[in-house]
């Protein structure tokens, strides 16, 4: 108690505003107000496997500018890479690597919650537990020993329906809302 105190005193007289413990960073980042990324399903495949990608019609994906305004709801595309192997007749390649793992969908959240890429990892662990996390662009892995990364889309185990539309981010681009 005694060191809380000399905490306190001291950050006032520096003039520092203590952040209670429950607070995030997110939280004190402000909303995010940066268009961002969006992804839906492009296709389901064999043993529960389903592949996700930047949709080229009706309303496309942007992955250099980002494509819906962070005041709409989506859920956000949560992933937990667990080294699951492949299953056979998927054809995998730099456009349609193999993620590694499962994916699923958290509630819906304006984009405007997701400030940084720590606020929308946050939402897939609260939403599906430890190791979850926001999924990327890049997830989907190729080659020999899936030794390459890709982009563009990527097959994942997964149960989403098929006309979903969910928040994904990247991370070489300004496309997240938190850009």
């Amino acid at each position: 108690m005694k060191r809380m105190k000399q905490a306190a005193a001291l950050a006032v007289a520096l003039g520092l505003a203590l952040v209670p413990l429950s607070a995030s960073a997110a939280q004190a980042a402000g909303p995010a107000t940066h268009k961002g990324m969006t992804w839906q399903v492009l296709a389901q495949g064999p043993e529960g496997t389903v592949q996700v990608g930047g949709p080229a019609h009706s309303t496309p994906s942007d992955p250099y500018n980002g494509d819906t305004l962070p005041s709409v709801s989506l859920p956000v595309l949560c992933i937990n890479v667990d080294g699951s192997p492949a299953p056979d007749g998927i054809s995998i390649g730099f456009y349609n690597g193999w993620a590694g793992g499962t994916v699923a969908l958290s509630q819906p959240v304006k984009g405007s919650r997701l400030n940084s890429q720590a606020a929308a990892n946050s939402i897939c662990q609260a939403s599906f537990g430890i190791g979850w996390r926001q999924a990327e662009f890049h997830d989907g892995r190729y080659g020999p020993n899936l030794e390459y990364t890709g982009g563009w889309s990527f097959w994942a185990y997964g149960n989403i329906a098929p006309n979903a539309r969910f928040w994904t981010a990247i991370n070489d681009q300004q496309a997240n809302p938190w850009n």
